[in-house]
């Protein structure tokens, strides 16, 4: 069993990427005249997990997703044992940053959670695009799987030491450059269920499928890793 070190690791990065990827959506995404836009919100979520993954990686691994744990696991990186309380910590974390963001939200005069929501997934009419939910499904799918697959080569042992969490922070940017108007991207269940809870309705109905596909993916990447890219050079745990 891990110890309670990372867990608490994994509650405080997840909580930084909820707060920080979600909040730059909520607050900062289309303010008056200096809005930082998809460009910026994208930009902040990478950013969280990179100051985390250098803040607490050397305790947890720095994972603060459930699919990235899962990946791991399928990828031959994380034991069994550790998935389900890694999972729950991330979720905890997630959980307390929506609902810090929906309060600091609410102190805003006109603020409406109906109306603007806390920056949650969804698909077809939840979707940024009105995005299919077939379509959204395939792109968590594909977007966690590469996810995964820049974090198993990234932290491999004989990739350059000391830069993954650049590679990985820079990725999931991308990932959001790209995701951002199919589903609000997700590639994260606890970042998908922190403010789908808080905002209950269509974004709660709609949680199923950010916890499979991202689910799918992320064990999906781990074992293509494994199986057709790795060699058997030795990899590192952790970010």
């Amino acid at each position: 069993m891990k110890s309670t070190n990372a867990l608490m690791a994994e509650a405080f990065g997840t909580f930084w990427l909820v707060f920080g990827g979600c909040g730059s959506a909520v607050f900062s995404a289309a303010f008056p005249d200096v809005g930082i836009g998809l460009l910026g919100v994208s930009l902040a979520f990478g950013l969280t997990v990179l100051t985390m993954a250098y803040t607490v990686g050397h305790v947890s691994g720095g994972h603060f997703n459930p699919a990235v744990t899962v990946g791991l696991w399928s990828g031959g990186r994380f034991p069994a044992k550790d998935v389900l309380p890694y999972i729950v910590a991330q979720v905890v974390g997630a959980i307390i940053a929506a609902f810090l963001l929906y309060w600091i939200a609410s102190g805003k005069p006109g603020y409406d959670l109906a109306t603007n929501g806390l920056a949650s997934n969804g698909v077809d009419d939840h979707s940024p695009g009105k995005y299919t939910l077939a379509a959204g499904f395939v792109a968590e799918v594909v977007l966690t799987m590469f996810f995964l697959l820049i974090i198993m080569g990234s932290t491999h042992g004989r990739a350059p030491a000391g830069f993954a969490p650049i590679a990985i922070g820079l990725g999931l940017t991308l990932i959001h450059l790209i995701s951002i108007p199919i589903t609000n991207t997700s590639v994260n269940p606890a970042r998908s269920t922190g403010p789908a809870l808080v905002e209950g309705g269509i974004a709660l109905q709609q949680l199923w499928v950010f916890w499979l596909a991202p689910l799918i993916g992320g064990a999906l990447g781990g074992w293509i890793y494994r199986t057709l890219i790795a060699d058997n050079e030795p990899a590192v745990t952790g970010h």
